[in-house]
């Protein structure tokens, strides 16, 4: 074997660059693709999704069991059919907290939900309009009960159809959810459960 033919065996250092630099620009077009913020936020929303869909059933659940709705005092059971303005659901009407989150509302101290669930994100960063998680009911004993929210992810926003007024028993609809800042509540669409 020759010294000249001991040399050419490897790459040469160009060979090497252009390789790193071809794989860089694959590494940012795959980043690209995946878009981490938008995964979070897809991951943030299926979670509020779930804890809604938790909390309608707790709530339906102690309605069968108790007669009544967490929100009713004092025993009026006529007021199961009076509507529950949404609200956030950090209150103490809706049964996840007792007079603060530190203490165990109706639907916790009666085990339909576990006390684990006052660690919810909408309990815990709740105190902001687009963290929450809202409660409500229409008028009428028929009338659903709807958990929402405002969604992060892009896929979600697309599905916001509603528009929400904390106090108000009422869903509102709104055609322009598309050109929603989501800075805030009064300036969000969200979705809900039931849809």
């Amino acid at each position: 074997m020759t010294a000249r033919n001991k040399f050419n065996l490897g790459f040469t250092l160009v060979e090497l660059l252009i390789v790193i630099a071809l794989l860089g620009v694959l590494a940012a077009a795959v980043l690209a693709a995946i878009n981490p913020l938008e995964q979070a936020n897809r991951a943030r929303d299926t979670r509020f999704r779930s804890d809604a869909s938790q909390l309608i059933s707790a709530e339906d659940r102690y309605f069968v069991t108790q007669d009544k709705f967490t929100w009713v005092v004092n025993g009026d059971v006529a007021n199961n059919d009076s509507a529950f303005g949404f609200a956030n659901a950090r209150g103490a009407g809706v049964g996840l907290c007792g007079v603060d989150c530190n203490t165990d509302g109706l639907l916790i101290t009666n085990n339909e939900l576990k006390t684990e669930f006052r660690n919810r994100d909408f309990i815990k960063n709740g105190t902001t309009d687009t963290e929450a998680l809202y409660v409500g009911k229409a008028t009428g004993a028929s009338s659903s009960e709807y958990a929402c929210w405002v969604p992060k992810s892009k896929s979600e926003r697309t599905k916001a159809t509603r528009t929400l007024t904390v106090g108000s028993p009422a869903l509102g609809t709104a055609a322009d959810c598309a050109t929603r800042t989501y800075a805030d509540l009064s300036t969000s669409c969200v979705v809900c459960l039931p849809q």
